[in-house]
């Protein structure tokens, strides 16, 4: 696995290794349920599913629950999407499922694939590169996307690919900058969120192009995100924490060794009261059901606090 997310798995997975052993077989029978019976994961309703299917396998990974017949199944539901055309998101939750098992469980979904996919699928996401240096939702799309400009780049990583044209990503990066220090999705956009600065900030970091400048005006921006509730909200105009927010900032702020600058207990306390007894977490304080996605985050911001404590 790249640098990036191979790191990002082995950070989490030792902050959560002080959880109790039947606290991990809670939340890992909690995701096998989800498991379909061509091997995939579904969401909250339908069938299998990539995107879910990458969460699932991403948390099961966390756990040290992605071994044998899971992982066989959900090899053989990857396999079975390699020919089809999936969006973006679909597609690195393929790739990074498949560098999952390979790492986790020994298991190569590309086994007898034809030889140079790789170079293939990295001229296909050019397909998505727009004028300003990012790269579009869609190979239709009109502007570039943060989100989806770091999703081709962590693609890129995950096939073994050279990033193209890094400084015009970085300069990218840079125009969607806002006043209060952090970082908007598209260009007409001029309230900043939490996500897409994360996005942002993974770039620069990944692109070796974090400057001390942009790393305090973010920081700023970040913690002027923390609510009473002690999680993260996505921006100024949501007055509510969530769990994607909370683990994109913290995952940030950590990334800026600077996580210690917002109420990291507060952060437990919020990822535990979104913990539900029979395994998974809640998305936020208004959800009522729990699922694969979230589940994953909240496993995720524990690590983190954990980490830092």
């Amino acid at each position: 696995m790249p640098a990036y997310l191979e790191s990002l798995t082995l950070r989490l997975a030792s902050g959560l290794e002080t959880l109790l052993d039947d606290t991990r077989d809670r939340h890992a029978g909690f995701l096998k349920t989800f498991q379909q019976p061509d091997g995939g994961f579904r969401g909250r309703e339908g069938g299998s599913d990539l995107y879910y299917t990458g969460f699932a396998l991403r948390g099961l990974a966390l756990l040290g629950h992605l071994q044998g017949e899971v992982a066989d199944r959900a090899a053989g539901y990857l396999r079975s999407q390699l020919s089809r055309q999936v969006p973006m998101v679909d597609f690195l939750s393929l790739i990074y499922g498949a560098a999952l098992l390979d790492f986790a469980a020994g298991i190569d979904v590309f086994d007898g694939g034809a030889g140079g996919w790789q170079q293939n699928i990295a001229r296909a996401l050019e397909a998505f590169r727009r004028d300003d240096g990012g790269y579009a939702k869609t190979d239709e799309g009109a502007a570039s996307s943060m989100y989806h400009t770091f999703l081709v780049v962590l693609s890129q990583q995950l096939i073994q690919q050279p990033v193209i044209e890094p400084d015009h990503i970085v300069a990218f990066v840079h125009s969607r900058q806002r006043d209060d220090g952090g970082f908007v999705e598209m260009p007409q956009m001029k309230r900043s969120g939490t996500n897409p600065t994360a996005a942002a900030i993974g770039l620069l970091r990944i692109l070796d192009a974090l400057d001390e400048s942009t790393r305090e005006s973010t920081l700023d921006f970040l913690v002027e995100m923390q609510t009473d509730e002690g999680g993260l909200r996505a921006n100024t105009r949501i007055p509510i924490a969530d769990l994607l927010s909370t683990f994109t900032g913290c995952l940030t702020l950590a990334d800026l060794n600077a996580l210690g600058e917002i109420d990291v207990p507060a952060v437990h306390r919020y990822a535990k009261q979104l913990e539900q007894p029979e395994g998974g977490f809640l998305g936020a304080v208004w959800d009522q059901v729990p699922d694969v996605e979230y589940t994953f985050y909240g496993l995720g911001t524990i690590a983190l606090a954990a980490n830092a404590e």
